[in-house]
């Protein structure tokens, strides 16, 4: 049996504990638990000796008119079983095994503080009784409404479908105690069994066509009349024990992952916090050996996909490699070309001459960076400067709406159509004419990098020719030479960026980064040769986090294929 091979396994992913559990249900009423238990107790009664004495004891009841007769149903020997059943069971209406009756109407006059407790749905929490959010209310009450010790109490009818079957056994009763009209009881010596079958997915399935236009219920025709595979007594108790026991399990198993996960989560925040902020080189090592450990949740591996982006542009993914090539830390490069001042002096000094030569506008200067913009200190060779030090060109889309035109030449694109470094064409991107976009043309060419700026802040993409008309929500800026614009696209998917960005975004509901808040945005510049570096680090590094997240995607399709092998293994032995 798959579900008992792979028990611990399955077990290991909290998603998976309701449907487990769903699973154990499925086979317990079965009979797919306790094949062992039948092999080693041969001599049991019959389940059909004990629906003939249930029978006839309920004759008794109707001659003496204590109950009344039921409307007639069709012989089981005439109907279509679901399934086959072990030897020594039976297939019964639950009508036949015991009695159901509807419960109390009350209005909310006749609530009070110190009347008789009415049980309700929400007195019903995780299968267990619960004297919680008691109502009480002063009526004289009719026998029928009045719960016993040993009750089976059942949601049947509610707003909610998954609420309506939830069920619980009543026990630690003080006082008497009435089921409001929502609510149903089932009355038999076998409600301990009963119960794990109105809970299980087999008669979960049959609520299916038992429901109004407004309100989900379990009609007391509908339970009287639903089949139930009925074992002998005997086996009743075992297969109850064995499911409480694998619902122990399963809920040990659930509460360790989750303890487990949390665990993980604080090593790697740890862990991670430590290479920000210490030696990161001694700290790698230390990491590194328990990737595969620790790094095996996709919240920790999103994280640590953050931590190497963050890494990489306060030089700390560099350091190793500064040392053997940058002389400002030992290293034995020319002083020029690991001089990131001198970088920025050269492509100052271009787009100046662009303005001379009236190939691009002049901007209004910004301030000068102060000490209390700077965030953290600059690896040697590295400076400070604003993003519009960086750019020929900086703007955004028309802010209003073009005229679309039905297979247009043209996509109409925003933000939302930015993605990992590629302009994504929607099934639901509209198209324009040429004439249109001509109309609202933007410099766009082999330079240029999209940074998505409302609404959705930081998804980013380079131009390559596509035939795009930008919206308001695209920001375009077009990167002078001498910069590589991998590392700069790289840099806008930080936290450093986004957390700049949303601190001067506008907007309650929809965030907007303005133009100014873009071009005023403080770049840690490294030396192109560096920049360079950078990049290639992170791609590394990055391929190690989808090899990470490919190992989570196969392990959850491990559980998944064993837990549908299960399932099928439950089908094809029910066929």
């Amino acid at each position: 049996m798959q579900l008992l091979k792979h028990f611990h396994e399955l077990s290991l992913h909290p998603k998976n504990a309701k449907e487990l559990k769903g699973l154990i249900l499925h086979l317990a009423v079965q009979g797919k638990l306790t094949e062992q238990w039948r092999k080693e107790n041969r001599v049991v009664e019959p389940a059909k000796i004990l629906l003939e004495i249930l029978s006839k004891k309920k004759a008794k009841l109707i001659a003496e008119k204590k109950i009344k007769k039921d409307k007639p149903l069709p012989s089981i020997a005439d109907i279509e079983i679901p399934f086959m059943l072990p030897k020594k069971w039976e297939w019964s209406y639950i009508g036949e095994i015991g009695q159901t009756n509807i419960g109390l109407t009350y209005s909310p006059k006749e609530i009070t503080d110190d009347g008789t407790i009415v049980l309700r749905s929400s007195n019903i929490q995780k299968g267990k009784l619960s004297f919680n959010d008691i109502v009480r209310v002063t009526k004289k009450l009719n026998p029928k409404v009045i719960v016993n010790e040993g009750d089976l109490l059942i949601c049947a009818r509610n707003g909610s479908r998954k609420l309506v079957g939830k069920c619980a056994i009543i026990e630690g009763l003080n006082e008497i105690a009435a089921f409001g009209a929502f609510m149903a009881v089932f009355r038999s010596n076998f409600n301990d069994y009963i119960k794990l079958f109105i809970e299980s997915p087999i008669y979960r399935s049959r609520l299916e066509g038992v429901e109004t236009t407004t309100i989900n219920q379990i009609t007391q025709g509908n339970l009287k009349s639903t089949l139930i595979p009925f074992p002998p007594l005997e086996e009743q108790k075992a297969i109850v024990k064995v499911v409480e026991q694998l619902f122990v399990e399963a809920e040990q198993l659930e509460q360790l992952t989750e303890k487990r996960i949390q665990l993980k989560e604080q090593f790697a925040v740890s862990a991670l916090h430590n290479l920000t902020t210490n030696d990161t080189v001694k700290e790698w090592v230390i990491l590194k050996p328990h990737f595969h450990t620790f790094f095996n949740e996709e919240p920790n591996i999103k994280k640590l996909r953050e931590t190497i982006l963050q890494l990489a542009v306060q030089g700390k993914l560099t350091a190793h490699w500064r040392t053997i090539h940058s002389p400002f830390e030992g290293g034995q490069g020319d002083v020029k070309d690991h001089d990131a001042a001198y970088l920025l002096n050269k492509i100052k000094a271009e787009k100046a001459r662009l303005v001379n030569d009236g190939k691009i506008k002049k901007e209004k200067p910004l301030p000068p960076i102060s000490d209390d913009e700077i965030p953290y200190e600059l690896p040697g060779g590295w400076v400070w400067c604003r993003l519009q030090d960086l750019v020929s060109l900086l703007g955004d889309g028309i802010h209003g709406t073009p005229e679309y035109t039905i297979n247009g030449e043209y996509h109409f694109i925003n933000g939302n159509n930015l993605s990992d470094g590629i302009i994504e064409i929607k099934t639901n991107t509209k198209t324009v004419s040429k004439e249109e976009s001509l109309k609202h043309k933007r410099d766009l060419n082999e330079r240029t990098v999209l940074v998505s700026i409302n609404g959705t802040i930081g998804n980013t993409a380079f131009y390559n020719d596509e035939k795009v008309m930008l919206g308001k929500s695209a920001c375009y800026f077009n990167l002078l030479n001498n910069i590589d614009k991998s590392y700069i696209r790289l840099l806008i998917k930080t936290n450093y960026f986004l957390d700049y960005a949303f601190s001067e975004a506008t907007g309650t509901t929809i965030k907007n980064v303005s133009l100014r808040t873009m071009r005023s945005f403080i770049v840690p510049f490294p030396p192109l040769k560096e920049q360079k570096a950078i990049v290639e680090t992170v791609n590394r590094l990055m391929v190690l986090c989808d090899q990470l997240e490919e190992q989570v995607s196969l392990s959850k399709q491990q559980v998944e294929d064993w837990m549908k092998g299960s399932l099928k293994e439950v089908e094809a032995e029910s066929s």
